[in-house]
């Protein structure tokens, strides 16, 4: 049997579609067949005719038979239309781009090896029994696995948004911890000048300032302990933040792969439904521990 280098699922709607075509082909024949026989049938009724009465038959039946081909050549060309719109509108379900190329359609060699393949299929279904069963043909993917696919990428796209916005957050926070914590150094040498510069002042005020001295130096200390913590936990959680944007970058490009071998493979469906659903459990732990 020939082949067209397509697998069987597609080898099967290319043959379903020629029979379709075939048939179309024979009810144009049987119409132009009909066009001569209704002339046989009414005009052909005397033994002669002159040449006008041949010319005005000629002229007729020529007119009905363009008539009816040209119909079915449009007819023909809509219905190719339609069928290239299906395919077309199921490869944008999956954001594929599909292309023709029209020179091969007067490829010779490529005619001919349809015809022989058609020639060879026709052959074969007149060698079978009518009162075969007929098999039933693959179901087309439906919409579901693609929109929960579609859903599940536009999920994990979001939460890779939010945790940019997230890090970009704790970016903020760090760099303004550091500008206080350097507003701060700058204030203890600000006041360890005025310390110095008042050493021959009275010993009073030498004690006051002193004093002043040492609960500013103890609060700044004291905010700088808290700043150090917060600056090491900004600099934790950023370090932590960043490990999970890899993370779902990763599940993202694993999901979108994921995606591809779906088309590629549609009986692994379930398979993939079930590392899928794994996944959406790995993103609500990574929400719940991003929320803690």
């Amino acid at each position: 049997q020939a082949e067209l280098g397509v697998n069987e699922h597609h080898q099967n709607e290319v043959v379903s579609y020629m029979r379709f075509a075939r048939f179309k082909r024979g009810m144009c024949l049987k119409t132009v067949d009909s066009c001569f026989q209704d002339i046989k049938d009414s005009r052909l009724v005397e033994e002669t005719f002159t040449v006008d009465e041949v010319i005005d038959m000629l002229d007729g039946l020529q007119s009905v038979v363009h008539s009816e081909v040209e119909s079915e050549l449009i007819n023909t060309t809509y219905t190719n239309v339609l069928l290239l719109r299906q395919l077309f509108s199921q490869a944008e379900k999956w954001y594929l781009k599909l292309q023709t190329d029209v020179s091969d359609l007067e490829n010779r060699e490529l005619l001919d090896q349809v015809a022989e393949f058609e020639k060879s299929e026709y052959t074969s279904s007149n060698k079978k029994s009518t009162a075969d069963p007929i098999k039933p043909k693959l179901a087309p993917l439906n919409e579901g696995g693609s929109e929960l696919l579609n859903k599940t990428v536009a999920h994990l796209q979001e939460e890779n948004e939010k945790l940019k916005i997230r890090l970009r957050t704790i970016e903020t926070q760090a760099t303004a911890a550091l500008d206080e914590k350097s507003k701060l150094e700058k204030s203890l040498r600000d006041l360890q000048m005025i310390q110095g510069d008042q050493k021959n002042n009275a010993n009073q005020d030498i004690t006051e300032l002193e004093n002043k001295v040492a609960a500013l130096k103890s609060q700044f200390e004291k905010t700088l302990n808290d700043t150090t913590a917060n600056q090491k936990f900004l600099e934790e959680d950023l370090v932590t933040t960043k490990h999970d944007l890899l993370k779902v970058q990763d599940q993202l490009s694993t999901a979108e792969k994921e995606l591809e071998k779906k088309f590629q493979q549609t009986a692994a469906y379930r398979n993939m439904k079930e590392i899928l659903t794994k996944k959406n459990e790995q993103i609500k732990d990574l929400r719940r521990r991003l929320s803690k």
